[in-house]
């Protein structure tokens, strides 16, 4: 951490950032705009806050996609989680028991995630939501492109096995 930020300082940090964080958060939301926008809110509230007090950060976009993805986290992992959206109101029967599938799946996905070791989520999250080849991914990592696609063999099927194990432990099928 450096030096406490200026006003200025935030603004261009702002206008840096706020697309590639708007984007990372979306990718994770499975649509759900009111979602993205909340999470990527909350990180920059967060971050400004942080930053008065600690100094800016080497990697402001860094920073502020590791606090979203923990927020994104926290917000998959709430007991009972239910979209707004399905609320009920004047959303069709059919589409609110399709979104609350897509909820129910994102959350089983998101706690198998949470057990998994950092750098298989990295590498999950890298090519499934950021849409990073392999040949990105290898350049970033220093590895070969042949290591990259085994690692993420390995962690596709660790994520599985949890799943699975979520699965039978709630009685139902894989």
């Amino acid at each position: 951490m450096a030096r406490s930020p200026t006003e200025n300082d935030i603004r261009q940090i702002y206008r840096d950032t706020i697309d590639d964080l708007y984007g990372f958060v979306a990718r994770r939301c499975d649509g759900d705009r009111a979602l993205a926008e909340d999470i990527a809110q909350e990180a920059w509230l967060r971050a400004v806050r942080a930053w008065h007090r600690d100094g800016l950060p080497d990697r402001p976009l860094s920073w502020l996609t590791t606090v979203a993805a923990r927020l994104l986290s926290n917000h998959f992992r709430r007991p009972g989680f239910q979209s707004l959206d399905l609320a009920g109101g004047d959303v069709p029967i059919e589409d609110r028991d399709a979104a609350a599938d897509r909820t129910e799946r994102r959350s089983l996905v998101e706690r198998a995630l949470a057990r998994l070791p950092r750098a298989q989520v990295w590498l999950l999250e890298s090519f499934h939501f950021d849409r990073s080849t392999v040949g990105e991914i290898a350049a970033t990592q220093g590895l070969s492109e042949r290591a990259v696609e085994g690692r993420l063999r390995r962690a596709r099927q660790k994520l599985r096995k949890q799943i699975e194990a979520d699965l039978a432990s709630n009685g139902d099928e894989p």
